[in-house]
């Protein structure tokens, strides 16, 4: 987890669609349910670190959905996010977000090594339904939903 500057860094994250439902975990910092993600690395672009983040927290691989280029020869060319979103993750310290729709194309789902975080799939319905959801992890999962299912 890199720290590009003490205010403020960069992320990425999926909300990831499967069987008409959105998968979210229990963050273990902050003790919410969010989408998997993390700290964009100096030597990544936002769609690899989504995917990566992915892989290592849930044990899925995933397609990103956004279009490239028209050509593919294109070097550099990055997957565009479905949006990009600026919070405090504390008093002190900002993310700006990437954030990404996915689906499931391989993998099992299992927590990540040394962590005991729990996993919910959860249907537009529970989505709707759910007061602990932060408003923007709400809305997002509810596009992905309407977006992939």
């Amino acid at each position: 987890m890199a720290h590009i500057h003490e205010k403020i860094d960069f992320t990425a994250s999926v909300f990831i669609v499967h069987e008409g439902k959105v998968l979210l975990h229990m963050h273990k910092k902050i003790g919410k349910w969010l989408q998997p993600g993390g700290h964009i690395e100096l030597d990544e672009g936002p769609d690899e670190t989504a995917r990566k983040e992915v892989r290592e927290e849930t044990g899925l691989e995933v397609e990103l959905i956004g279009s490239r280029a028209a050509d593919p020869s294109i070097p550099g060319d990055i997957v565009p996010p479905a949006f990009i979103n600026r919070h405090h993750f504390n008093e002190t310290h900002e993310h700006i977000d990437f954030t990404y729709f996915g689906r499931v194309i391989g993998g099992e789902l299992r927590p990540e090594e040394g962590t005991h975080t729990a996993f919910c799939w959860l249907s537009r319905e529970e989505v709707e339904a759910n007061p602990e959801l932060f408003p923007a992890t709400k809305a997002y999962a509810l596009a992905a939903i309407d977006a992939l299912a």
